[in-house]
């Protein structure tokens, strides 16, 4: 997993721009830069920065660039955080059980402590 990816997400308005994305097939950079109070160039940079982390595709067609996601690493960023989810519950899960025995220990210590005053 790119570190890459990782950084680009960290932005807010990327992270708007993709979600915009993943709601329709593809979408036209003007119809892009229309939905934010920010420059067309500032917009620019987002697009280039989502297109060098691999995140979106870009396609000429005529006058104009359609921007559409990449699934692909849509897909492979889920399976990288489902791999990390599914390795912390795996931490949790035995720490989980360590923290019962210790307490499961102590209270029985503490009746023998009960029954011995």
């Amino acid at each position: 997993m790119p570190n890459d990816i990782f950084s680009a997400l960290a932005d807010p308005t990327r992270r708007n721009i993709l979600e915009m994305l993943a709601g329709n097939d593809e979408f036209p950079a003007s119809e892009i830069y229309d939905k934010f109070q920010v420059s067309p160039q500032a917009i620019s940079q987002h697009l280039k920065i989502l297109r060098e982390a691999n995140l979106v595709h870009v396609e000429k067609r005529a006058q104009q660039r359609i921007y559409r996601i990449n699934t692909d690493a849509m897909v492979e960023l889920e399976q990288w955080s489902k791999s990390m989810r599914h390795r912390w519950t795996r931490r949790l899960d035995a720490m989980e059980a360590v923290l019962k025995a210790e307490m499961k220990k102590n209270l029985k210590n503490q009746n023998e402590e009960e029954q011995s005053n």
